[in-house]
């Protein structure tokens, strides 16, 4: 037979902090902002969180990651919180994402390009003419 009542371990902000690794105002602002639910406090009127808080979190933070932005990421976690996802709601979230991350690879390819052309047009030398100065000068 299988136990129901799991023990629930107590943490405030800190321990939170600390067992994530997540910055306390980080966590202050995902509460703020919604991702991050308001937990319960205690008699002494201190916010305490349990094993549900550190699970979220970690997953905010692996999104976050992962460069999913905080849109994404609540749109992530309203699919989960409404416990109807599927894999294939998901998986569009993810593929949406991933050719955002891949268009910025080809914006940073272009970018690293540019750069290193110019870079190995400067001399090194001390005059005042400049590749790199003159390419950001110029008008496009």
């Amino acid at each position: 037979m299988k136990n129901h009542h799991r023990s629930v371990k107590v943490l405030r902000r800190g321990d939170l902090a600390k067992l994530t690794g997540c910055n306390l105002e980080t966590i202050r602002y995902y509460e703020n902002i919604g991702v991050m639910p308001e937990p319960p406090r205690s008699s002494k009127n201190y916010r305490v969180y349990d094993d549900r808080h550190v699970a979220r979190l970690r997953f905010i933070m692996r999104a976050r990651e992962l460069g999913f932005t905080l849109d994404e990421v609540r749109d992530l976690l309203a699919l989960v919180d409404g416990g109807a996802q599927t894999c294939g709601e998901v998986q569009g979230l993810a593929n949406a994402h991933l050719a955002s991350v891949r268009a910025k690879i080809a914006d940073l390819k272009r970018i690293e390009h540019v750069l290193s052309s110019t870079v190995a047009q400067c001399s090194g030398d001390d005059v005042p003419e400049c590749p790199v100065i003159d390419a950001l000068t110029e008008v496009a």
